[in-house]
């Protein structure tokens, strides 16, 4: 059932900030060195948190999605990106290193099992890894579902939602010459890694803006202009994972191996309107999950600050918070 939901800001159903009790680089191996901080209650229920991306980095504002007196809250950088070091770096940086980097913090921090918390691309990686260890795992709690599907890759930049955007479509593609825009991602791609700094950076804002654009219900289709060395980041790493598929062994291999999973519970909360991540693929994943929830919330786009999508990934961690007492 579509929830409804007031028009309020995403932070009136946020928790209050809180500051971590615990912050330090971790080195995962392969010359990365990942952010990871711990915030809430030292002995709480863990929850790790996956940001989206891949690239996009954690903020602050993640920790606000958890009562702190009763959840132990897991954040951390991913490779190549934000306080992670080194920044923009594609090398060794792989769905399966993550899934590593997820296990060593996990064994770092003693914690036998715990909630994931992911969405976009977050929501990728969390399934990934439940389905590599489904013993360690509590529970998911899912937002805006991507599979890392080769037909959600050609919505998103082969034309689909360009359908409804076209002015911004527009402007993500002309910046391609005209006999390259069968392959966005490609072509895309030379110009990211072409090793000219300011080359990169212009077709990083270009390929950050496309996204941005479209994450909130209202958007505009401008999508801004952010920090060069973020956009240049943020766009490095989606189009290397994008261009290999997610690094997975054949397409639409998370639904195959959703068996793996299907005895844990789950919660899907997908923006009935999502431009980026349709809801297609979270009522599919809901339908092959036996034990999962899904929450369809009306007058909501694909992004982690859409009120209504906050209120309801609020309510579904105070509840089970509730139940557990």
């Amino acid at each position: 059932m579509d929830k409804v939901l007031s028009q309020k800001s995403a932070a009136q159903y946020l928790h209050p900030q809180i500051d971590p009790f615990d912050q330090r680089m971790v080195d995962v191996g392969d010359g990365h060195n990942i952010y990871m901080e711990q915030s809430g209650n030292p002995n709480g229920a863990p929850v790790v948190v996956l940001h989206g991306g891949p690239g996009g980095g954690c903020s602050p504002a993640m920790r606000r999605y958890f009562d702190p007196r009763h959840y132990r809250v897991i954040l951390f950088d991913q490779r190549g990106c934000g306080r992670s070091r080194p920044h923009a770096s594609v090398v060794d940086n792989t769905t399966w290193h993550l899934v590593r980097d997820i296990e060593t913090i996990r064994t770092l921090l003693d914690i036998d099992r715990w909630t994931l918390f992911g969405g976009s691309w977050g929501a990728t990686l969390a399934l990934i890894y439940a389905q590599a260890h489904p013993d360690r795992v509590e529970r998911l709690v899912l937002r805006g579902v991507f599979l890392a599907t080769q037909a959600e890759l050609a919505w998103f930049y082969g034309g689909g939602a360009g359908k409804f955007w076209p002015e911004t479509w527009a402007r993500f593609a002309d910046i391609i010459p005209e006999d390259e825009r069968g392959d966005l991602i490609a072509a895309y791609g030379q110009r990211l890694f072409c090793g000219d700094i300011p080359t990169e950076t212009r077709f990083g804002r270009a390929w950050s803006a496309w996204e941005n654009a479209l994450a909130s219900m209202q958007a505009d289709g401008q999508g801004g202009e952010g920090p060069g060395d973020y956009a240049r980041a943020f766009a490095r790493l989606e189009n290397h994972y994008f261009r290999h598929g997610a690094f997975l062994e054949f397409d639409g291999q998370i639904m195959a191996h959703m068996d793996r999973i299907a005895h844990l519970p789950g919660h899907i909360v997908q923006g009935r309107y999502d431009m980026i991540c349709p809801p297609e693929a979270a009522w599919k994943l809901a339908a092959r999950w036996p034990n999962a929830e899904l929450h369809m919330v009306r007058n909501a786009g694909h992004a982690l600050s859409e009120p209504g999508i906050s209120a309801e990934l609020v309510r579904i961690m105070d509840r089970l918070a509730s139940d557990a007492r």
